[in-house]
């Protein structure tokens, strides 16, 4: 059995923990071999010796057509990172032949790594962890919380809460999230196990989706965001959820409430969310800001963007989801579909 993976230096400024990790995982199950390439116009049989007695075949950034795999005359199994980029024809003419190809599942891998972001950062919105971080570098400010006077409702000794906002613990909390897939059913079922009182409103999930999570299950947007503590929207980026968070929705979220961004921001109607962060009506914590379609912030957020360092707000720059754990995911959920040797 010859298994032999072909990356090239585009695919891995992206990802750039696959390959190694892939190739270390065949050898450790019968051998693999490893070919790079930073040419621009490199194509993969001119990596490969003697690519007619190659079975598994992986292609991590090449494109392809027909005759770019008619040289690996054994091959039994492919996966070609996105299919899209080997041309239509060279799939069927592989496929002709008896060429399985193992297709590729957005999104599966990074879904761990982007939950624990979106739970990250509702910590450190709730405790203004980052805020106190900065603040401690500036001054002494920060440390002077013992009040002169003791009073009902202002904060006391070692508090960071404000009290306009969300604050304090998980715990107690009315959670509110939109999607139970791969990064909101586990984000709901942290704060669950956390404490939290959590309802999820996705109306293409199974119900074995809210049991397993051991949440609520919401049937209407407006009832999801009414009575929401913390809202967290976390649907996938589609032509359908393209801002399915209306300024409706948003204009009914309670007077206080944190809102968490982690996926795709444009699912939201970010002219209304970003006017109530504004006025301090809402909280923010956010790892993104939009990416299209329509979208009305770009990234990187400029620097002058008034939601930048906030007191209201905590962000990062887009980080959630590329772990070297997500480039691994990746590896582990495609070689799992290979056949077993």
């Amino acid at each position: 059995m010859r298994s032999v993976i072909c990356v090239h230096e585009r695919f891995e400024r992206m990802w750039p923990f696959v390959a190694d990790y892939w190739h270390r995982r065949w050898q450790e199950n019968g051998g693999g071999e490893l070919y790079r390439s930073e040419d621009a116009e490199a194509r993969v049989p001119a990596l490969v010796p003697d690519p007619g007695s190659v079975q598994r075949l992986a292609v991590l950034g090449f494109p392809g057509d027909a005759q770019d795999l008619e040289p690996f005359a054994a091959l039994e199994e492919c996966y070609y990172q996105r299919t899209r980029s080997m041309s239509a024809d060279g799939v069927e003419a592989a496929e002709a032949r008896g060429v399985r190809f193992i297709p590729h599942r957005p999104d599966l891998y990074w879904g761990q790594s982007v939950a624990e972001v979106g739970l990250g950062l509702t910590i450190c919105a709730l405790r203004r962890i980052p805020q106190r971080y900065a603040a401690m570098m500036q001054d002494h400010e920060t440390w002077r919380y013992f009040p002169e006077v003791g009073r009902p409702g202002q904060p006391g000794v070692q508090m960071c809460d404000d009290t306009r906002f969300s604050n304090g613990t998980i715990a107690g909390k009315r959670v509110r999230v939109a999607g139970i897939g791969n990064i909101g059913g586990r984000y709901a079922s942290w704060c669950g196990a956390m404490g939290a009182e959590v309802a999820v409103w996705d109306p293409f999930a199974a119900q074995a989706a809210f049991t397993l999570a051991k949440v609520e299950r919401r049937y209407e947007l407006h009832d999801l965001v009414s009575d929401a503590q913390v809202f967290a929207p976390m649907l996938p980026p589609t032509e359908q959820t393209y801002h399915i968070i209306t300024a409706e929705l948003i204009d009914a979220l309670p007077r206080g409430c944190l809102v968490v961004q982690v996926t795709r921001a444009f699912i939201c109607d970010l002219d209304a969310l970003y006017r109530r962060v504004l006025n301090d009506e809402l909280a923010l914590a956010a790892d993104v800001f939009a990416t299209a379609p329509g979208r009305r912030q770009g990234e990187p957020v400029p620097l002058d963007s008034p939601l930048l360092g906030r007191h209201n707000v905590v962000h990062t720059p887009h980080i959630a989801g590329r772990t070297v754990d997500a480039n691994h995911a990746w590896v582990e959920d495609i070689i799992s579909r290979f056949k077993v040797r």
